[in-house]
């Protein structure tokens, strides 16, 4: 439970209170200070995972703590940027979209994983985790540089999309999934009709192949009776 990947998890989670401060706590010392503490956390959002995988240390308590690390994390350093004013309005739109995808996102995971069916992470979603990190972290350093903080605008709207996009697909997924249990008699009738389709052409076959046989049979009696009279001839003329 304590080993260094959840120790890492972890620590996104003890870091947030400090980062939340950035709230009330409006000088650059602490805005730098926030910064780095969110990008750290952020790259420990790699190098948890990473190390589970390679040390073989992956745990329960690891994956269950880990997507809500992630989301305590990208929702404080939102509530920190608008809070303060370090976007402009119209970029609320790409923080709203966000926002309700994670908790769309985790709605839908409740929900599947109650009746047991997975909701892998696409690499289009690593995508867009990526780019929602970087934006995060060029905004909070835009205190020290104008340059940061537009970049880091410009990339929460590219994350903006891909969130709207992935949160689109997984929903689409859990839609999917709940159309099948609620409508069994659709599935039972397209199995049902794929069925008889298939009777029917087994029935044409057979049709076909006896019909053949028919043909052939109807042709060799001529055949026999066209071979005895050519033989009545020859006795005939040897007679």
């Amino acid at each position: 439970m304590y080993n260094l990947p959840n120790l890492l998890t972890i620590s996104r989670i003890v870091v947030i209170p400090v980062i939340f401060l950035a709230i009330y706590i409006h000088t650059v010392t602490w805005s730098l200070l926030t910064a780095v503490l969110f990008i750290v956390a952020a790259i420990t959002d790699y190098f948890d995972g990473y190390l589970a995988r390679s040390r073989n240390e992956t745990s329960v308590f690891g994956r269950l703590l880990d997507p809500i690390a992630d989301k305590l994390l990208v929702v404080s350093a939102l509530l920190i940027i608008v809070a303060n004013g370090m976007v402009s309005k119209i970029s609320y739109i790409p923080v709203v979209i966000i926002l309700c995808r994670e908790v769309l996102v985790s709605g839908l995971r409740e929900f599947l994983a109650e009746v047991k069916v997975g909701m892998p992470v696409t690499r289009l979603a690593k995508w867009k985790t990526a780019f929602q990190m970087t934006a995060l972290s060029l905004i909070l350093l835009g205190s020290v540089s104008h340059v940061f903080a537009v970049s880091g605008e410009i990339l929460l709207w590219v994350a903006g999309v891909l969130t709207f996009i992935t949160g689109y697909q997984y929903f689409e997924k859990g839609l999917a999934y709940v159309r099948g249990i609620e409508n069994p008699k659709t599935i039972k009738e397209e199995v049902k009709e794929a069925t008889q389709k298939a009777i029917k052409a087994v029935v044409k076959v057979k049709q076909a192949v006896e019909a053949k046989s028919a043909v052939r049979k109807e042709d060799k009696p001529a055949a026999v009776k066209k071979k005895g009279s050519s033989k009545a001839k020859k006795t005939v003329q040897h007679g």
